[in-house]
Order: structure tokens, then C-alpha cells, then sequence
């Protein structure tokens, strides 16, 4: 070992610097600093200090020592270029001592424990061994003792020859004589089997109701458990399917419902195959489908009732209030043009007819109407076929409705639609027969047409009351009124006017100055600025409350239209509304029900994915109208969307891949620009933003503001994305009656055209028995010995077919061609 300073061996051996200068003047090493270098034999001294040579006090050290060494050496290292690099080489070395003293007294005192507890064992061997031997010798010296007094008892008993028995005072008598062999069995039996001392000395024979001693049976040894018997249990086979009772919450993945039923996954993809359906183990099926699996399985399925938010909200007492009369809510309803909202402009006053694009309704308006017997609410609904949807949910909502019908037009298509929305309602219908003011106005035939319909006037013996009015000039709306308030007295409506209100959506919008806009109908309740409205999934505090003139209010009572701002998103179209006390609970309501919204549609989405999967599989050439629609008011939204993708063809079809409430905007275009859609805006409009994207990415958008002229551009649309349709036109038909060679044309047929006309550069078929045999072209036509184009019917002509040469006299040669025609849906 070489000098090293005290600084580099501290660390090389891992200890502090302060520690080892200790070590070293404990070691008898003193006056060394930091600097100072240590030999090898003052390292030897401390190697023994540590190891415990130095005396007794070195027991208090620490049992082991590590001493680590680093050497560092360059070594040169030559490429095959020629050229020579210098390699630093690093060597480290570590090596642990400990105090073998210790660890030996350790070993021995383990040593000694392990002895003494095994000579405990031997010395509990030894005193048990002993006890048994003394046991057993007692019991020996007691069989002998017992044996002797025996043989004693037995010659006692013998009979004196001479004289009469003698018995000895305290002696049991001696048996008689053909009882002694027998005795003498059963006293050698006994003592074979060791009879227990509680017989007594004196007791030779079995008393009655004792029982020999047995010999006990050897115990039952469980079986040891090894690796391969632990953990089994005996399997009992099953003596019928088990069928169990399912419960199925509304939307359960395909490894959920097999685990459910105790079934591989394996077997519900299989019947989920067989059913049409191709899934994968994590596919979401929703409710319907998983009862079907179920029951297809031999399980009974049911409905889970889960508990959630909303049923803790409608669980809790509601308090009874005091009913009041409110005032009717009337829909106006009947075909586009008839004049439902130019009879609440009479009545309001008002020109919204003018205003509408297209003089027609786009949107549900809800309007409050004072007269002297009382106040009525209106609510006036689209008449286009496209809005059967908004139509359903007036009436849905609604206390009566009114069917106008044009006097000059009558029963029309959306007029029947109105007709059964109120009958499915369930509300009574009073008639409009409007527009009579005009010179053709016929409202006998009306009449006549709505009974066809069961729709029957009251002086016709029916039971629906039908006035004749004119919205334009006034004519009997005073009437329709008085019509409309008398039937609202035979209803007696009524509703509680304290308490937290209730209500239905009837129309919302993203308005870009206000927010979410809705137009709520109150039906039972007040609602209040400020109250905590959950309205669908969306909720939110009331900031803003206005009526039908936009004028702000601070409370709305039954029966009362109201626009609303302040929810978080935009609801549904005849979503119900509630005032909710708690904003906590309606914050958990509303994400309890987006989650739910969203599993839902999620299962929906890949079913839809998978069929349409399948379904382009056995037609590739199908093409897809991809649409982002963006609207005013979510009604316009839904709308459209069911209206334009009910159009498609056999190759074409119509996807709705995003629908929304407001302006166009950036992630609109970027959206359209991935998928390849066109976006429609219907009366909105892009932003700033938005329509720099749409000129650099070339998206496709169209506006509109009436919902005709948005069908027929995508039919124009569609019509321009499907391929030609080819269809074979027939020209003519000639005959063959007879057939020349020629040298070098071939065969030659003699014809005669029977139908149509024969041209010369067409296609033809042979025909032999009305069966195709030959297509081809024609290589020559004459008429006599002159070349022609075309040959009439009637005459005859000579038809060479190029390639075929094996042409018959009664053969038929039918001359077509091919005519492209524009596709239609």
C-alpha cells in the first residue's frame, strides 16, 4: 500500500474526515491533519484498532467497515485509420471488513440455545418414557395379583369329599356344578381382555345393562394438502339450466352483460352475430338491445331502477298549494299559408307574417292575447311538412288547438298532420275556416272535407266547433274567442300559483349579444329572476326574464311565455323545466344526465357505425353527403336535419355530422374541412375568423332562410353526385331469311326489318329462339348492292355481323344502344 493523504482515504473508505482523525488517535495514530499522509503501518494500526485488537474498548467500534480504492491509468487506443486516441481508464474497487468477534460470539450463542432447547426435548423424552414404564409395571403387578387371588377363590370353592361344603365366612358361594366350565370360560375371557378395576375385585360376571370394554378405532387421518389438492372443492354437475333474472341498466358494454349472466363473452357475441349485430367485447349495447340478448340467452331481463340524483329530487315531499284558474293555452296549427300567424297579427296588432322569410312561420312563437272575458296564450307553429316535430310538441304542451283552414284551398296534407297531432294530444280541437273574405271561398266544402276526416261540425251533429273568420279583415274573430274561452270554462283549468315553478321549452336560441335565450311555457308555479332553473341537461340562475314584447319582468305565473338567459348551454326543444332550491343539486342533475346522455348516444353511434359498415361493405359505390347544419333556434336545427336526411337515393345518401344552435364559426369550418362536409346556415352567418378559413380551405357553405330552398339545393346536390344512369334503348329488329356466303365477307343475311329501323354502326344481338347466342357489331349493310347507314322498316337489306359467321335462316338480329339519362332520387 502507498502514502495517501487523510482527506483522499476518508474517502475512499466512505467515512467523514472528523470521524477517521478519531479513529486514527484512538488507534494510538495521533498529531495528523487533513493533509497529512498516512503509511502502511499506521493503516495496519487502524485495521486492528477496528477490527478490535487494540483492547476491550474497540468492541464499542462499529461491527464492519467497507474501504473503497480508485485507480485511474490512460491506455492508447489505435483506429484502422491510422490514427491513436487516449482512453482514460477508471478502476474501483470496494472491500467490507467486520468484526469477526462479534459474529462468533453471535454463532455461539445461537449455538448454546439451539443445545439447550434440544436437551429440554431429550429431558421431557426421558421423564415421559419413565412415567409410561412405571404405568405399565403397576398394571402388570396388578393383572398377577389379580390372577393369584383367582386360583385362591377357585380352590377354596372345591367341595369336601366327606363331609358336607364348607364355606368360609366372607366367601362368595361356589357355582353348581355344570355351571363351573362355563365360569371358568368366561373368567378366562375376562382376563384376556383386561377388565377395568371399576368392576371390583369381587364381580366375576356381566351385570345386566354393562357393555365389555372395546377397542377404540384408529382416528381417520385427514388428507394432507399438498400444491396440487389445495384449494378444491367437489364439483356438482348441474341437473338443469340455471336462469337467472337480469337487471339492465341503459347502457351496458358486451363483457358486462356476459359477467352478468355467468357466460363467456365468446357466446353473447355470437348470438349478438346471429341477431345482425357485430360487436366487439367492449361494445356498448344500450337497453333494448341487452334485454333481447337476455331473453334470446334463456335469462329473464329487466329494467334496473338506479338510483340517481333525479329520483332523490322528485322523492321529496312536495307541498300541497292551493289551485287557481289560469288561462288556456291555444296552438294554432293547419298547412303553410293558410294564415295562423296572420290571425294573431290581428290579434296582436302586430305585421310577424310580413317579416317571416318566405311569408311563412320558421319558428314556435308564443304569444299572450288580452280580451275582455280573459287572457289566452298562443302559440303559433310552423306549417311545413319539415317542422312535423315543432307541430308535435305544440300540441303537447297545449290546453286547445285551432286548425285554420284556407276557404279557398281546404284540406291540405300538413292540415290532416295537425288534425292527428291534437288527436295523439288528446286536446280538444276548434275549426278556423279562414280567408273567407276572398270571392272563391267555399266553406261547405270544407266542411265536407273535414268529415272525411272525422272532424265533424256542431250543426252537422258533431261535437267540434267551426268558425268562419278573416284574418284580414276581422270577420268573426270575436267569435273564435268567445269559441276558445267557453270551451277553457268546460275544461277548468287550473294550477298552483305559489311554490317553485314548472314548465316546458318551446323554442332556444345562441343569441351573440345575449347568450342562451329560451323560451319557456310556465305551467304550474311563479318563476322568479334569480331562481335556479334545471331545464333538461343544461341548468342555470335566471339573469334576465322577459315577456312576448321583450319586456323585462321579475316573476311569470301559469300559462305565461317567458325568454330566459342565464343557462350554461342550450336545451332541447320541449325539454321540461324546474326550479330547483339547491344550485348544488341541480349541478349534479345536469352532469348526471350529461353522462347519461352521452352513453347513450355513444351506443347509438357505434350501432349506426357498424350497420352502415356493413352495409357499404356489399355496395362500395355509395356516396355520402356529409352536412354541418347551423341554425337560429335548436327547433330549425332538428328540422332540417330529420328533413334533409330523409332524401338519398340508391347510391347517394345524407349525413348530418354536426347540428347546432348559432353563428358559424372556427371550429365549425375546421370540422367541415376534416370530414369533407358542407355546412348550411340557416339564417345565421359566419364570423370574421371563420370566413378567412372557409376562402383558404375551400369549405362549401350555403345560406338560407327558407326551408324550400334548402331541400331543393340538396337534391340538386345529390342528383349531381350520382353516376349516370345507362339504360338500353331498342332501335330495331330484323329477320333473317336466308343467308349467302360470300368469298370475302362470310356469311351474309338476308333480312327483313320487322320493327324500328337498322343503322349501321350500332351494337347487335342474335337472337335464336328469343335467346341471346352472339354480341357484336355490324360489319356491312346493303340495300341490293349499294353500302347504306340505315334501312326502314318493311324493307329488306343484307346485315354482315362482324366476327360470326354462323348465322341460320329464322334467326333474329336486334339492332340497340345505349342512352345516358340524368339520375333522379
Amino acid at each position: 500500500m502507498t502514502a495517501v493523504t487523510v482527506k483522499r482515504f476518508a474517502e475512499q473508505i466512505g467515512v467523514s474526515e472528523e470521524r477517521l482523525l478519531q479513529q486514527l488517535k484512538d488507534a494510538g495514530v495521533s498529531d495528523k491533519t487533513t493533509d497529512g499522509d498516512l503509511d502502511d503501518v499506521e493503516k495496519t494500526k487502524l485495521l486492528s484498532y477496528l477490527r478490535g485488537d487494540s483492547g476491550p474498548e474497540s468492541t464499542d467500534s462499529q461491527g464492519s467497515i467497507t474501504l473503497k480504492r480508485r485507480t485511474t491509468s490512460t491506455v492508447k487506443q489505435t483506429s484502422r485509420t491510422g490514427g491513436a486516441r487516449t482512453v482514460h481508464v477508471e478502476l474501483k474497487k470496494r472491500r467490507t471488513y467486520i468484526k469477526r468477534g462479534d459474529l462468533q460470539r453471535q454463532q455461539a450463542d445461537a449455538r448454546k440455545a439451539a443445545v439447550a432447547e434440544i436437551a429440554a426435548r431429550v429431558a421431557a423424552e426421558v421423564e415421559a418414557e419413565a412415567k409410561l414404564k412405571a404405568k405399565a409395571k403397576e398394571e402388570a403387578e396388578r393383572k398377577a395379583a389379580e390372577e393369584e387371588e383367582l386360583k385362591r377363590a377357585s380352590l377354596e370353592s372345591k367341595p369336601n369329599a366327606v363331609g358336607p361344603e364348607v364355606r368360609v365366612p366372607g366367601d362368595v358361594a361356589a357355582p353348581p356344578a355344570e355351571h363351573k366350565t362355563a365360569g371358568r370360560r368366561e373368567d378366562k375371557t375376562r382376563k384376556k381382555k383386561g377388565r377395568d378395576k371399576a368392576f371390583g375385585d369381587q364381580e366375576l360376571h356381566l351385570v345386566a345393562g354393562k357393555r365389555s370394554r372395546r377397542k377404540a378405532r384408529p382416528a381417520i387421518k385427514p388428507r394432507k394438502l399438498t400444491s396440487a389438492t389445495a384449494g378444491q372443492h367437489a364439483f356438482e354437475m348441474p341437473t338443469e339450466p340455471i336462469k337467472r333474472i337480469i337487471d339492465v341498466p341503459e347502457t351496458i358494454t358486451v363483457a358486462e352483460l356476459s359477467q352478468a349472466m355467468s357466460i363467456k363473452a365468446a357466446e353473447v357475441i355470437k348470438v349478438l352475430m346471429e341477431m345482425g349485430s357485430m360487436v366487439t367485447i367492449n361494445q356498448v349495447l344500450d337497453q333494448d338491445t341487452a334485454i333481447l340478448v337476455v331473453e334470446e340467452m334463456g335469462h329473464t331481463g329487466q329494467r334496473s331502477a338506479e338510483v340517481d340524483p333525479e329520483s332523490v329530487l322528485y322523492a321529496e315531499e312536495v307541498q300541497t298549494y292551493e289551485l287557481h284558474h289560469r288561462s288556456p293555452v291555444v296552438t294554432v296549427m293547419g298547412h303553410v299559408d293558410h294564415g295562423k300567424t296572420s290571425l294573431l297579427d290581428y290579434l296582436r296588432q302586430t305585421k310577424v307574417a310580413a317579416g317571416e322569410a318566405g311569408g311563412i312561420t320558421q319558428h314556435i312563437g308564443a304569444y299572450r292575447v288580452s280580451t275582455e272575458r280573459g287572457t289566452i296564450t298562443f302559440l303559433d307553429t310552423p306549417g311545413h311538412e319539415a317542422f312535423s316535430a315543432m307541430r308535435s310538441r305544440g300540441a303537447s304542451v297545449t290546453d286547445l288547438v285551432i286548425l285554420i283552414v284556407a276557404a279557398d284551398d281546404g284540406v291540405k296534407p300538413q292540415t290532416v298532420e295537425a288534425i292527428n297531432h291534437a288527436r295523439t294530444a288528446g286536446v280538444p280541437l276548434i275549426v278556423a275556416i279562414n280567408k273567407m273574405d276572398k270571392d272563391d271561398a267555399n266553406s261547405e266544402r270544407v266542411k265536407q272535407e273535414l268529415t272525411a276526416h272525422e272532424v265533424v261540425p256542431e250543426e252537422w251533429g258533431g261535437d267540434i266547433l267551426v268558425n268562419e273568420i278573416s284574418a284580414l279583415t276581422g270577420k268573426g274573430i270575436d267569435a273564435l274567442l268567445e269559441s276558445v274561452l267557453l270551451q277553457a270554462e268546460l275544461l277548468d283549468l287550473q294550477a298552483p300559483i305559489e311554490g317553485p315553478a314548472s314548465g316546458t321549452v318551446i323554442e332556444a336560441r345562441l343569441d351573440r349579444g345575449r347568450g342562451v335565450v329560451a323560451t319557456v311555457l310556465v305551467r304550474s308555479g311563479t318563476l322568479r329572476k334569480g331562481d335556479v332553473l334545471l331545464v333538461g341537461r343544461e341548468y342555470g340562475r335566471i339573469r334576465v326574464m322577459t315577456d312576448g314584447a321583450g319586456k323585462a319582468i321579475q316573476k311569470a305565473g301559469p300559462s305565461t311565455p317567458v325568454e330566459v338567459q342565464g343557462l350554461g348551454g342550450v336545451p332541447e326543444s320541449g325539454d321540461v323545466a324546474s326550479v330547483v332550491i339547491d344550485e348544488r343539486k341541480a349541478r349534479e342533475i345536469s352532469d348526471y344526465r350529461q353522462s347519461r346522455y352521452k352513453e347513450v348516444k355513444l351506443a347509438k353511434q357505434q350501432k349506426l357505425k357498424l350497420e352502415s359498415m356493413f352495409e357499404q361493405m356489399g355496395d362500395d359505390d355509395k356516396t355520402t353527403l356529409n352536412l354541418i347544419i347551423k341554425a337560429d333556434v335548436q327547433g330549425s336545427v332538428g328540422a332540417l336535419s330529420t328533413t334533409l336526411e330523409e332524401i338519398s337515393g340508391d347510391t347517394v345518401s345524407v349525413h348530418v355530422v354536426h347540428g347546432m344552435v348559432g353563428g358559424i364559426n372556427e371550429s365549425d369550418v375546421n370540422l367541415a374541412a376534416a370530414s369533407s362536409a358542407m355546412i348550411i346556415g340557416f339564417n345565421v352567418r359566419a364570423d370574421a375568423t371563420a370566413r378567412k378559413m372557409i376562402e383558404s380551405e375551400g369549405v362549401d357553405v350555403r345560406y338560407y332562410n327558407v326551408i324550400y330552398n334548402a331541400i331543393d339545393d340538396i337534391k340538386a346536390a345529390l342528383s349531381g353526385m350520382m353516376a349516370p344512369v345507362l339504360r338500353e334503348q331498342a332501335i330495331g329488329l330484323a329477320e333473317v331469311r336466308d343467308v349467302f356466303r360470300v368469298a370475302k365477307l362470310g356469311a351474309v343475311a338476308g333480312c327483313r326489318v320487322i320493327e324500328g329501323e337498322v343503322k349501321r354502326n350500332l351494337p347487335v344481338r342474335v337472337l335464336r329462339d328469343n335467346v341471346v347466342i352472339f354480341e357484336g357489331q355490324i360489319d356491312s349493310l346493303r340495300r341490293f348492292k349499294e353500302d347504306v347507314t340505315e334501312v326502314k322498316n318493311g324493307f329488306e337489306c343484307g346485315i354482315g355481323v362482324k366476327n360470326y359467321n354462323d348465322i341460320k335462316e329464322g334467326d333474329q338480329i336486334e339492332i340497340y344502344q345505349t342512352v345516358e339519362e340524368k339520375p333522379n332520387l
